[in-house]
This record gives structure tokens, sequence and C-alpha cells, in this order.
């Protein structure tokens, strides 16, 4: 089953991932480093605001409004309390614009509450599609957003040359359009009846979320804004443009195991009891330690071809240091949220999670005030790592009080030996071809990486990898 959901939703994200990687690529090309970074201000802004007003209402309808047939009823409390949301958010938004980019904040402005109204439509269908069970269908929609998002951006900048406002709106248009499909889409298969939940249970839910949002402002990159505050919008865009390469790979993977496993984990927890769901989420972080370890460990080994093919010159040598730290932050991260998060959600306790985030977010802070003014770039991403190693700590030992999640170590021990063989294969090989373009040695060295993962995953795991192999051709049948 997790193999299974990971694959259906692996292929969307990984288009998503791609759109992204592409867009960086492109637009760092054709805008300076100072709009780029006005651009990844935008997205910072959007989506911590996002984050604090309305992504708890998201998983609040994946808690409380069940899977499979969902009722009109959940809906429209749902979407009317999305509203109010959306309006405050926006309210937020303009306010906090004129806080960060005071010289420019109507055009940043007008981005960023364009970013969270487009944004709120389209979450919510994708939402919904989740709770359906549609798992295709949300994959398709995803592709189509991720492909919207890249060329419409594209285009808008290529007929309105040079500003970030023009590149945010082509893809809050991209954003849109998959929107109001989706929400189409979604809409078809919703029965009549009325809410299974109430406004107040939702609300319980979704007051502790807003609060850990609150808490967590450390946690959702505001390294970004002390970068552009300690230093200007050119030192945010080295540092998001490396964050998006060290980022996107891991996050992908992440991503495709949660959305597809996040309803059953709920679901098992609810029918089978916490034992169940907690056994669940130990396969869970086994999987994820199996594919993320060795993919972090390539993109820290190639750090240097991936920057040289992708980056414009003005980016080179001053993202290499960065890939370390940004893997290992994602890494923290995807555990925190996706593993020990879970156990929190759940229990029904989201308020819990207002501690971890608190250590993590205090930690980001902290390290940032430290580090940046002197680091810069480097101090951002050290500051990233530490607040989400204290608050993966803090989730742990929360989560462990709860439901106990048995650590699968041998499996970890296995991940981390085949990570460490699959960066080192890949840095030896493209050592010797340095040289030589940077395609060169990142296929060689990439080439050389994933021979050494199957090896080792062969070695290691002959039974997974039948499976993987058996699930892959099974999918591939499928779409003949």
């Amino acid at each position: 089953m997790l193999l299974r959901s990971t694959l259906i939703y692996g292929t969307a994200i990984l288009l998503t991932r791609i759109s992204a990687l592409v867009l960086l690529v492109v637009v760092t090309r054709l805008i300076n480093q100072e709009e780029y970074g006005l651009l990844t201000l935008v997205a910072t802004v959007g989506e911590m605001t996002d984050v604090a007003v309305t992504n708890w209402l998201r998983i609040g309808l994946l808690r409380l409004g069940g899977k499979g047939e969902i009722s009109r009823g959940s809906l429209v409390l749902a979407g009317k309390v999305l509203l109010c949301t959306t309006m405050l958010a926006l309210v937020i938004a303009a306010a906090a614009s004129a806080f960060v980019v005071p010289a420019r904040w109507v055009e940043f402005a007008v981005a960023v509450c364009t970013y969270l109204v487009v944004g709120a439509i389209a979450r919510f269908a994708l939402t919904v599609l989740q709770m359906q069970q549609r798992h295709s269908t949300y994959s398709l929609l995803e592709c189509l957003r991720a492909l919207l998002q890249l060329a419409l951006p594209i285009g808008a900048i290529m007929v309105f040359p040079g500003s970030f406002l023009v590149v945010s709106l082509g893809s809050s248009a991209g954003m849109l359009v998959a929107g109001v499909i989706a929400f189409a889409v979604a809409s078809q298969r919703v029965t009549a009846g009325p809410s299974r939940f109430s406004a107040r249970e939702l609300f319980m839910l979704g007051v502790p979320l807003v609060a850990v949002a609150l808490v967590g402002f450390g946690m959702n990159s505001a390294e970004r804004l002390f970068l552009n505050a300690f230093h200007d919008a050119a030192a945010v865009a080295i540092f998001a443009a490396a964050y998006v390469l060290a980022r996107q790979p891991i996050d992908m993977v992440g991503n495709a195991i949660n959305i597809g496993t996040f309803p059953e984990v709920m679901s098992r927890f609810d029918e089978q009891g916490p034992a169940a769901s907690g056994e669940l989420l130990s396969q869970i972080m086994a999987l994820m330690m199996q594919l993320c370890l060795p993919v972090a460990a390539m993109l820290v080994a190639l750090s240097g071809p991936v920057t040289e093919l992708l980056l414009p010159q003005s980016y080179h040598g001053r993202t290499g240091l960065l890939f370390p730290a940004i893997a290992f932050a994602v890494l923290c991260a995807n555990l925190t949220s996706f593993v020990y998060g879970a156990v929190i959600h759940a229990h029904k306790r989201p308020w819990l999670l207002i501690v971890a985030t608190s250590l993590g977010s205090v930690a980001t802070i902290g390290l940032s005030v430290m580090l940046i003014p002197g680091l810069s770039e480097l101090g951002a991403a050290i500051a990233l790592a530490g607040g989400s190693v204290f608050a993966l700590a803090a989730c742990i030992v929360i989560s462990q009080q709860l439901t106990p999640v048995p650590v699968p170590w041998r499996d970890i021990a296995l991940s981390l030996a085949t990570a460490f063989a699959t960066g080192l294969a890949a840095r030896l090989v493209a050592a010797q071809l340095n040289t030589l373009p940077a395609l060169v040695p990142l296929i060689a060295g990439g080439t050389a990486g994933a021979a050494t993962l199957l090896l080792a995953t062969w070695l290691f795991r002959p039974a997974a990898a039948r499976k993987f192999l058996a699930a892959i051709r099974q999918r591939i049948a499928a779409s003949r």
C-alpha cells in the first residue's frame, strides 16, 4: 500500500518539482538577483500567511471530514470558514508587504494577495479529492498545475520582462486554472447530507494549529526575511536558489509518501487503534529513510556540477556549502511533519505541536540573528538546520508519550550505509571529470550513484527491490 500510493502521487510531485526546477533555471536568467529575491519573498510571505491563517482548515477537513463519500454540508461549512480566513489573510499580507519591502510594497502586496486567493481555491479543491481517495485524479490535476505554473510565468516574462510581479502573477494564473478544474471535478462526487462535524469541532481543532503557525514563525522561511533585513534581496536569491535545488528531490519523495499515507494513518488509528497506526508510521519512517537518504547524499556529492549547470554565473561558488545543511534540515522537517507530527494529529491534540514548533522557531530565530550578519547565506542554512533539529527532538519526545512509534533501527542503518556508498561513488566519479563541462560529471556521477544505490538495495533488501520492480511494472501495464 505504501509503495503503491507513493508511486501514484510520486508522478505528480515529480512533475511539480521538475516544473519548479525548470522555472528556477529560466527565471534566474531572465530577471536579476534582486528581482528573483523579491519573487522568493512573495512565496515566503504567502506561505507563512497561508500556514498561519488557512492551512489549519485543510488539516481539519482531512481529520474530521472522513474519506470516501464527502457530504455537501461539510464542504459548505468549510467553504464559509475558508472565505473568512482568506479575507483575514489578505489584510495580514498587505500589512506584511509594507514591512518587508517598503520601497515596492504595492507590487509586493498585489503579488502576495493574488497568491493567497488562488492558493485557497486550488488547495481546497485538491484536499477534497484527497479525502475522496481519488488518487489518480489528484495526481493528474497536480501534473496540470505543474505544467501551467511553468508555462504561464515564462510566457508572461517574455512579454513583460524584468519584474518579479509578472512572474508571480503568471504562476498564480496557472494555480487558478488548475484549481477551478479540480473544484469542478471534485464537486461531481460530493454527496448530499449534513456536515460530519460542527463549526465548533473545526475551530477546536484549528485554533491550536493557528497557534502552532504563529509560534512557528522561525520555522517557516523566516531566515529569508532576516537575510533580506541584514543584507538584501540578492542574498535571499542565492539562498533560495540553493534551497530549491537541495530541497526539491528530498521533498518530492517525502511528500509522495505522506499524501498517500496520511489519510490511511488517521483511518487506521480510528479503526484499529494507536498501536496499529504506530506500526504503520514505523514502516513510513523506514521507507522515507530508504528513499530520502541516498537522494540527499547524491545531492551533496554533486552540488558543484548541479549549481554550475542550472544557475547563472553570478550564483556560482556561493551555494556549495549550503547543500548539506539544507538537505539535513529538510530530512528532519519531513520526519517531524510526516511521522511524529502525524501521531499528534491522530490524537486530535494539535496544541501539543506548539511546544515542538516553539523550540524550533526560537532556535532558528536565535541562530539567524547570530549567524546571518556574518555568514550571510551559510548562516541562514545553519539556522534552518538547527531549528529543524530542535523541532524534531521535541516532537519525538511529545509523540512518544501518546503513541510510541517503533524506530526501525536496522532499516535506518542500512539506509545510512547505502547513502554513504551512493554519495561516495557519485563524488569520486564526478571529481575525475570536473575539468569537463558540468553536464558530463553530473551525468557520470549520477549514473555511478544510481548504480550503487540499486546494487546496495538488491544486496541489503532483495525482497523490497523485487516488490519495487513489480510495482513499477504493474504501474506501466496499467497505463497502457
